[in-house]
């Protein structure tokens, strides 16, 4: 049994503010190549860094948000731990990819379909580590029964087979001895695309103690398909149900209640910068697709802007965004990851999101205005013809 892990933080002070976020599709990751969100610090007077360049944090407020001035903006299922039963947080936008999941078997096994897997033994992972959410076991049971769902199978036509691991790679002083001024360095010193502690059950497959895994589709899927080792016999994106696309997703962006009430100036300045990221993003796909190919666990630049192509990158708390969001609740809450129940709906703080557009209009009117008026002007100005 590994040691009990602990977590570390900076101590708090208003004039700074740190981010977090996952491996996955956000504005907040074509941001540190960018730099946006820091120059809208800078124009309030507080320094925006990410939290690990600072030695006295350790990797674990990035899943229990410790850090009252912490923002973070990553998959759902640990900041729904943590409204759920460790501290308030504020639900502040919403990104969704449609990626529910594959179903990985050995390449050259006759496996073709789920039916075959009757009787077979599917790996269910489980992490040692205390501290953190499982958000990996939680990612491979949603896929597994709605793959066997869509089969007319259940739990009971398969063996599961759990696999507990030690889930300590946060704890490795290779991992805390250097800072890192950005996600990307993390990434710098591990080969993300290959390094199986990010998908822990691959080699249980490959050794033959299991028949078949859950895995990501699209990005784990071609990294996986590309060995030759590995197959896919189900697919959970190419359905047109939206609902079984919620797999850790949509990626979401949460602060702290006590950010959100005494420094909603700090929520805004992030979300403008989120969202002016997120339409660049949206207008230069490709460019966009190649900084979050260094980040994600897609194969290439030119997969990765397979996968992108169709995401709006702006983050929002649209209708179907609170409904995935609540889907994954739900899970959580029906087996067992979440002790304490609460109302998606009143978590989400879209007033943030709409006042931080309000300025990002203003400030796009009053650059515009400035080569048609005479003296520029802001929203306020009336009865001036630009045309």
């Amino acid at each position: 049994m590994p040691a009990e892990s602990v977590s570390t933080t900076v101590a708090l002070n208003w004039k700074e503010v740190w981010f977090t976020n996952c491996p996955m599709v956000s504005a907040n990751n074509v941001d540190q190549e960018l730099g946006w969100c820091r120059e809208e610090f800078k124009k309030i007077g507080v320094e925006y860094a990410y939290f690990r360049s600072a030695p006295e944090n350790n990797w674990y407020p990035h899943y229990i948000h410790n850090l009252d001035n912490l923002i973070r903006f990553g998959g759902l299922y640990p900041p729904i731990h943590v409204h759920a039963d460790l501290r308030r947080t504020v639900l502040l936008g919403a990104t969704n990819i449609y990626e529910g999941g594959c179903m990985a078997v050995r390449s050259r096994d006759p496996i073709f379909r789920m039916k075959d897997l009757k009787g077979k033994k599917v790996a269910l992972s489980k992490s040692l580590n205390t501290i953190k959410n499982d958000w990996w076991r939680i990612q491979e049971q949603t896929g597994i029964e709605n793959m066997l769902m869509l089969n007319d199978m259940t739990m009971d036509d398969i063996e599961l087979v759990e696999f507990p691991y030690a889930d300590d790679w946060y704890d490795k002083p290779e991992m805390l001895q250097v800072t890192m001024n950005n996600p990307s360095e993390l990434w710098m010193r591990r080969d993300h695309k290959h390094d199986l502690a990010f998908r822990p059950m691959e080699t249980a497959l490959l050794e033959g103690k299991v028949d078949a895994i859950f895995t990501m589709s699209k990005q784990f899927q071609h990294l996986q398909e590309a060995t030759g080792k590995i197959k896919m016999i189900e697919d959970l994106s190419r359905y047109p149900d939206w609902t079984l696309q919620v797999n850790n997703t949509p990626a979401v962006i949460t602060c702290t209640e006590v950010m959100a009430k005494e420094h909603p100036e700090l929520v805004i300045a992030y979300m403008k910068a989120m969202i002016k990221v997120g339409r660049w993003a949206n207008e230069h796909k490709r460019a966009a697709a190649y900084i979050l190919n260094r980040q994600t666990y897609y194969l290439d630049p030119a997969d990765t802007y397979e996968g992108i192509k169709h995401v709006d990158i702006v983050p929002s708390l649209s209708a179907q965004n609170l409904e995935c969001i609540k889907i994954g609740k739900d899970f959580m809450l029906s087996h067992g990851y979440i002790k304490n129940d609460f109302d998606v709906n009143k978590w989400a703080a879209p007033e943030f999101l709409e006042k931080a557009a309000t300025e990002v209009l203003k400030e796009e009117w009053q650059r515009r205005s400035w080569s048609k008026l005479p003296q520029g002007g802001g929203l306020e100005v009336e009865g001036t013809r630009l045309g």
